[in-house]
């Protein structure tokens, strides 16, 4: 029996943008992440976090400090809130074929995890993040937070929801499923 998920990308979305964050000690949660994650699970969905680390192609991090700073997102976040994370390491040349805009990794997720994409929702901070979404087959928020506030209303008009944060993205979520 499959679940719906809510697939999430991590910089700019849950956490505080930080050039290619590598420091555990860098790890910001924005205000009200852990509630809204809390009342999305709480309702049912699963959640996933879906993330490119192109700092890693680029030799501005290891794969190791993205773990740290997993953890350290994962301890701030509290245990068993999130599913599972997806991560490409791929420069934007997207050379696995799995960085977002790509699907690859939301499907990957549905598999391992018996998602119903049919009744998900990505969230995240770039257009690329929508596209992935999109691509999947889910509904798709904008969150103006990170580069955000930087898509333009244009880009922004594929999304089915543009909110202001991450709080304000699962009360539009939870009021769509009617589970608010």
């Amino acid at each position: 029996m499959s679940r719906p998920a809510v697939f999430l990308d991590r910089d700019g979305t849950l956490m505080h943008e930080v050039h290619y964050c590598r420091d555990p000690a860098d790890v910001r949660l924005f205000d009200g992440t852990r509630d809204a994650l809390l009342r999305l699970k709480g309702a049912g969905y699963a959640l996933v976090i879906i993330t490119n680390q192109s700092g890693i192609a680029r030799g501005m991090l290891t794969e190791c400090d993205f773990e740290k700073v997993q953890a350290r997102l994962l301890e701030l976040l509290g245990e068993n809130l999130i599913a599972a994370t997806y991560m490409c390491p791929d420069g934007p040349a997207g050379e696995s074929g799995r960085r977002k805009p790509s699907p690859a990794m939301v499907r990957e997720a549905a598999r391992d995890l018996s998602l119903d994409l049919d009744h998900s929702w990505f969230v995240g901070d770039k257009v690329a993040d929508l596209q992935c979404g999109l691509n999947a087959g889910t509904r798709t928020v904008l969150v103006r937070t990170g580069h955000g506030h930087l898509v333009s209303a244009a880009d922004a008009a594929g999304a089915h929801f543009v909110a202001k944060d991450i709080a304000s993205a699962a009360d539009f979520i939870l009021s769509d499923s009617g589970a608010s």
